[in-house]
């Protein structure tokens, strides 16, 4: 393992809430967000509504509809998330995590991020993440192998992506969203 450490930047925070639809109205009429995506990941989850000032991203918040407070170790409703720029910087996270005995580690494909979901030695959850070139609807998730080429990541994320809402290149979304955000801000 190698003493590298790779620059992470703050990417997204992560929201467990009780009343979505006053939270989202709140991100979005008090502090100007917009909605990017909205949709309930699976069954028995709570809601997901992804929120972005920034047309480079899709997403800055997420609010995820909770009855209760999710437990400390559901990482993906209560976390923080940390982007890096390539994927290798992404499996030597993997390798410190796994140096540092962090069994909670989870990787995760959501079509726009390949990312890894783990806890801290307190619970806390965090997320790590390199940006794909792709755009589909949130909330997406599926299977990430790093052990896997970079080519052989990127073909098989855009063979399960084909055909499914939204997907497009992720600059084209970028682009888009830069437009929509600009007619807001002219109101």
């Amino acid at each position: 393992m190698t003493d590298f450490a790779p620059r992470l930047t703050l990417g997204h925070a992560t929201l467990a809430v009780r009343d979505l639809d006053r939270m989202v109205a709140f991100y979005t009429d008090v502090l100007g967000f917009h909605v990017t995506n909205r949709g309930e990941p699976a069954p028995g989850m709570g809601e997901m509504v992804f929120l972005t000032q920034d047309p480079t991203a899709h997403h800055q918040i997420v609010l995820v509809q909770t009855a209760e407070p999710a437990p400390r170790a559901f990482m993906f409703a209560d976390h923080l998330a940390f982007r890096t720029g390539t994927l290798d910087e992404l499996r030597v996270i993997g390798q410190k995590l796994a140096a540092a005995e962090i069994t909670s580690v989870v990787p995760v494909s959501h079509g726009n991020a390949w990312s890894l979901y783990f806890t801290d030695p307190e619970g806390n959850g965090l997320e790590c993440f390199v940006d794909t070139p792709f755009h589909v609807a949130q909330p997406y998730g599926d299977g990430l192998d790093l052990s896997a080429s970079d080519d052989e990541i990127e073909a098989t994320t855009r063979g399960k992506l084909e055909g499914l809402p939204e997907f497009q290149p992720f600059d084209d979304w970028r682009r888009a969203m830069a437009a929509r955000l600009a007619a807001s801000a002219e109101g």
